[in-house]
């Protein structure tokens, strides 16, 4: 796959999630900050753990990794209802 993108599904926290959501609507790591009430540096840390966990090298190919793993929804683009597991966890 292009850009080093993951061809495995990753675990990810409700946070990383949300985070990840957040970065695909187009807001800077401030502007999650101050959406979810944390620190800047705690978005940072959030975002370097999830381009890890994710084996992507920036924001943009996060997004397209996201949207490829159906975690995010962009404008009506790849909405269909993701299952939620019994222990909360969404994979």
């Amino acid at each position: 796959m292009a850009g080093g993108e993951s061809q495995t599904p990753v675990s990810l926290s409700d946070r990383e999630l949300q985070i990840i959501e957040l970065v695909a609507a187009g807001l800077t790591n401030q502007e999650i900050a101050e959406k979810l009430d944390i620190s800047k540096r705690t978005v940072d840390n959030h975002i370097s753990n999830i381009l890890t966990k994710t084996a992507t090298e920036n924001r943009v190919a996060l997004v397209r990794w996201a949207l490829q793993w159906g975690k995010v929804c962009l404008d009506d683009v790849n909405c269909c209802t993701l299952p939620n597991h019994s222990d909360g966890t969404v994979s």
